[in-house]
């Protein structure tokens, strides 16, 4: 059986060179990297050719290209049985070929194995967390706690799916939680390129979801996700989203830009980006009952983000509200504008320690994303590298309530 890992990079070599070595050091050897290097100006290619490991395959585009060309690119190059896209500030753990092989053998070949994973801030990346962290998804609903493999029912699938349609994430989207096998990507052909939309994963995660016969839930660890400096966790989180759609040159079809022109509100770019990939999924699936895009839940994410930003006094907040009245029916002024206006009020003669509190609670009644902790893993970590060589899956068990 051989894996194929997609990793696609720009400008990050020594990030990229942590990732590399986590695949070179598993304990299997019938795989193949995909270095797709989008334009950088390193030397990423002298870096992949010092290796000498002709398992490591480096491909460079012929200039700088959207994340989900990039993606698309380095699919197109493996020819793997089963394929994972590793984002180049992550890591396999050990013993994830080795282990994912076993269980593929032992449950007959799944369409889409869906693994647990960590969630790795690098020290200083994100506001608040000097030291960084590493937390488990193992609390995630999707595990339903299990410690043991199991297959998700196509009506429980369907459900996922639905939910991110109408803005409510009951899964985690990255790629590196899913193992596609090289069938269910060729299956999904007919609807196009395998990553589509400005959030290529949002995509993609919720058409395998709608189209994978046969999906194994398994909740081990095996990946680490990593948030780092130039990350779009990174840019998100401190507040500098327009950098980060930059970073990713996210570029939505004109022509669906157009015809979703009436819909879209000022808020996040995270927010349109997501009305995006489910219009992508609903125009490619949208002959399924109830594949269909809620624009009315979309508008009030919106107008919770607008809000939010007034309270917390960000930059631009003044004009955005401006811009989202403009263009907020009747209903959605009444039920909405009106209420959030005199949250905003309230919160303005309250103390400055209360703001970001009631800021944080108006995104968190849209319900949009999940709200239980993650589990904390105690230890120090300087890199990526660390967590691969001083974490084993199974202490994902010991966890702490944060």
């Amino acid at each position: 059986m051989k894996f194929s890992v997609l990793l696609p990079t720009r400008n990050r070599l020594d990030l990229l060179s942590y990732a590399i070595e986590t695949v070179r050091r598993q304990d299997y050897d019938d795989w193949e990297l995909i270095v797709s290097d989008n334009f950088s100006d390193e030397d990423v290619e002298g870096h992949v050719r010092s290796l000498g490991d002709p398992r490591i395959k480096y491909f460079r585009t012929e200039k700088f290209v959207p994340v989900t060309d990039n993606w698309n690119n380095a699919l197109e190059k493996c020819d793997g049985d089963y394929v994972i896209m590793l984002g180049d500030d992550d890591c396999l753990m050990k013993g994830y070929f080795s282990t994912l092989k076993e269980i593929i053998e032992k449950y007959g070949s799944p369409d889409l194995v869906y693994t647990s994973a960590f969630l790795y801030a690098y020290p200083g990346v994100l506001p608040g967390c000097p030291e960084g962290f590493l937390r488990s998804y193992n609390q995630r609903r999707i595990f339903k706690s299990s410690h043991e493999p199991f297959w998700l029912d196509k009506a429980d699938a369907k459900t996922l799916a639905e939910s991110s349609l109408n803005f409510r994430i009951q899964f985690d989207y990255n790629m590196q939680f899913s193992l596609v096998s090289s069938k269910l990507i060729k299956e999904m052909a007919k609807y196009g390129h395998f990553y589509q939309s400005p959030y290529p994963d949002y995509y993609a995660s919720n058409a395998m979801m709608l189209k994978a016969a046969r999906i194994l839930i398994v909740p081990i660890p095996l990946v680490t996700i990593g948030i780092s400096p130039k990350s779009f966790g990174s840019y998100y989180f401190n507040n500098a989203e327009s950098a980060g759609n930059q970073f990713l040159q996210n570029l939505p079809d004109p022509e669906m830009a157009r015809r979703l022109q009436p819909v879209v509100l000022p808020g996040t770019d995270m927010n349109t980006s997501w009305l995006l990939s489910m219009e992508t999924l609903a125009q490619n699936f949208g002959g399924e009952p109830d594949v269909r895009v809620s624009y009315r839940r979309y508008r009030f994410l919106q107008i919770c983000a607008v809000y939010s930003g007034l309270i917390l006094r960000k930059s631009g907040a003044n004009a955005s509200l401006t811009e989202l009245r403009r263009r907020l029916t009747a209903a959605e002024r009444f039920f909405y504008d009106l209420p959030l206006a005199f949250v905003t009020l309230i919160a303005s003669i309250l103390p400055s320690r209360f703001q970001k509190s009631i800021a944080n609670r108006v995104v968190l009644v849209t319900k949009s994303h999940p709200t239980q902790a993650l589990g904390l893993i105690e230890g120090k970590f300087a890199t990526i590298l660390d967590v691969f060589e001083g974490v084993t899956p199974e202490i994902a068990g010991v966890l702490q309530e944060h």
